[in-house]
């Protein structure tokens, strides 16, 4: 997630956690970075976040990563009330016959969440209409 307008950039699902479901969302984050661009990462202490691996690819690209101590959850938390969101809005008022048509449901969801869900601290606009609008910066 994009602190700066709550845009979802990458995501990844999987059946059970594995390094190679996070590996996979992070090379998708990483492909939308420019060149000299450094975001900070936040993410919680789970297992995945703390190994050599994860982290030598973070310092490959120049990011620094942010973890909470345990039992703080203010690196994560935009994050952990996106899932409420998700959860409240699709998951328990949904059916899903399959593992398939949840992470259909998902992808579907993600991509209205980001173009059409509007929200108002985003000037009732949705995340990616937020980050395209034009500055309309005065002229000089």
């Amino acid at each position: 997630m994009d602190l700066y307008n709550g845009e979802i950039v990458a995501f990844e699902t999987a059946r059970r956690p594995r390094f190679k479901m996070v590996d996979n969302m992070l090379t998708k984050a990483l492909a939308r970075l420019g060149e000299n661009e450094r975001p900070i990462l936040h993410s919680d202490q789970r297992w995945q976040y703390q190994m050599s691996a994860f982290q030598r690819r973070l310092e490959a690209r120049g990011l620094q990563q942010s973890m909470s101590r345990k039992g703080n959850c203010l690196d994560n938390a935009p994050m952990e009330s996106f899932f409420a969101i998700l959860k409240s809005e699709l998951f328990h008022p949904g059916t899903f016959d399959t593992v398939q048509s949840l992470d259909d449901a998902i992808t579907d969801y993600i991509d209205y969440y980001n173009h059409r869900r509007i929200k108002l601290e985003l000037k009732g606009l949705a995340p990616v209409q937020y980050r395209n609008q034009p500055l309309n910066l005065p002229t000089q």
